[in-house]
C-alpha cells in the first residue's frame, strides 16, 4: 500500500451514504482506502470489514462518519494507527476524541470529506 492510506470509519455499500460516496471519490482519485462498517459488503474495489485488519499498522487520514457513541469502540485503534489527521465529518463531532488527537499531535478538521476532495483540499 502507498503511505498515503485512508481509513474511511462508518462505511457503507448503500447507495445515499455519504461514506460511500467518499470511497468511490478516494478511489477515483486513485487513493488507497481500508473501509470499516458494521457489516462485510463492497464498494467498487474497496471491501468493507467490520474490523482492521492486522497488516495495518498506520493511515494518512481517517475520516469518521460514525455519531460519537458508536466511535468509542473504535477511539483505541484510531489513536494506535498514529494518522496525520482525522476528518469528523457533519454530525460526528466528538470533542473529547477531538481533544485526545489533538493531544497526540494529529490535525483534526471538522469537514465534509466529500467537500474537500471536489475543491481539491484534500
Amino acid at each position: 500500500m502507498k503511505d498515503k492510506t485512508n481509513l474511511v470509519l462508518g462505511a457503507s455499500s448503500k447507495t445515499t451514504r455519504y461514506s460511500k460516496m467518499a470511497i468511490e471519490l478516494l478511489q477515483n482519485k486513485g487513493e488507497d482506502v481500508i473501509a470499516i462498517g458494521s457489516k462485510e459488503a463492497e464498494v467498487g474495489d474497496v471491501k468493507i470489514l467490520t474490523t482492521l485488519p492486522d497488516y495495518v499498522k498506520q493511515v494518512h487520514t481517517v475520516t469518521i462518519y460514525l455519531k460519537p457513541p458508536l466511535q468509542k469502540q473504535y477511539e483505541k485503534m484510531i489513536l494506535d494507527l498514529h494518522p496525520k489527521r482525522v476528518i469528523f465529518n457533519p454530525g460526528t463531532n466528538n470533542i473529547e476524541l477531538q481533544n485526545k488527537l489533538a493531544s497526540a499531535g494529529v490535525e483534526v478538521l471538522s469537514a465534509c470529506t466529500l467537500v474537500l476532495i471536489q475543491t481539491n483540499q484534500y
